[in-house]
């Protein structure tokens, strides 16, 4: 079986303050760090331990930011040395030190990167994906598409390399003029798939089926914005839940989401990099 989880702890402290994220600046006591590290140590046990026949891809997205964490970095160097994972991604904004990857496996781990301007220096965020190039690690990176982060995603393009495929996050709520989707989408091609919440209900969608959203718990659902549960991972009462299934949402508005719905060509544009949010011809 091939299997893609979407895995969510109960992390939710980081260490920037963006003013749109509503877990900027959180603190995390040191009970919700050690309950933390217990679920995540839980879930990377129950990965290790699969079967060579069930191939199995794994997407950290934490509220907060792992690899500040030393169990986050831990955890995907271990898991991408692993012949039965196919590929260990997690979202981060890369504070973090880049040390860690020599111990993972370049083939299997990849980051998706985002800058946030005004939480980090930008030479410093530069310097940091450098290193992520010098090391053979796969990585995207990204920005939200604010008007006032313009310029800081165009001196980004300028100066990473060709290869890196650089996207924007439309931001919430916000409505572009087809003049500003324009820029937007001069810097990223695919930003026209955010521009816009994607018209779901009904359709069908590769959650609940070959790709599930995981809590610390380890109770499984089809993916983080359906909240009905399908049973839980540690029993293995969700296997029986797993089958072809429609989106009862009006809509999706979440790359995390709505790259899985099969009425999109997501799937074929991202082929090979999916979790890390990659293209193919990138």
């Amino acid at each position: 079986m091939d299997l893609t989880v979407l895995y969510r702890g109960p992390l939710a402290s980081c260490d920037y303050d963006c003013p749109y994220c509503p877990f900027a600046k959180r603190r995390d006591s040191r009970e919700q760090l050690r309950a933390d590290r217990d679920a995540l140590e839980r879930f990377a046990g129950w990965a290790a331990a699969r079967q060579p026949e069930d191939r199995l891809s794994v997407l950290f997205t934490p509220w907060g930011e792992g690899l500040v964490r030393s169990w986050y970095r831990r955890t995907l160097a271990e898991l991408s040395r692993l012949p039965h994972i196919r590929r260990v991604a997690i979202q981060t904004n890369l504070s973090c030190r880049t040390d860690w990857l020599a111990e993972a496996d370049p083939d299997t781990l990849a980051l998706w990167c985002t800058y946030h301007p005004g939480q980090t220096p930008y030479d410093r965020f530069l310097g940091k994906c450098r290193e992520l190039s010098a090391r053979g690690i796969r990585f995207s990176v990204g920005i939200v598409g604010f008007e006032e982060h313009l310029e800081a995603a165009r001196r980004l393009r300028a100066d990473l390399p060709e290869h890196v495929y650089l996207w924007v996050n439309a931001a919430e709520g916000r409505d572009y003029t087809d003049e500003e989707a324009a820029r937007w989408t001069a810097l990223d091609p695919l930003f026209p798939y955010s521009r816009h919440p994607h018209r779901s209900a009904g359709l069908p969608c590769r959650t609940g089926e070959s790709v599930i959203s995981v809590d610390g718990d380890g109770t499984v659902r089809r993916c983080h914005f359906v909240p009905a549960e399908l049973g839980n991972l540690y029993d293995g009462s969700y296997r029986a839940a797993l089958r072809p299934r429609a989106c009862p949402l009006a809509v999706c508005d979440c790359h995390i989401g709505y790259v899985h719905l099969e009425s999109l060509p997501l799937y074929d544009v991202f082929a090979g990099g999916v979790l890390e949010r990659i293209p193919a011809s990138a």
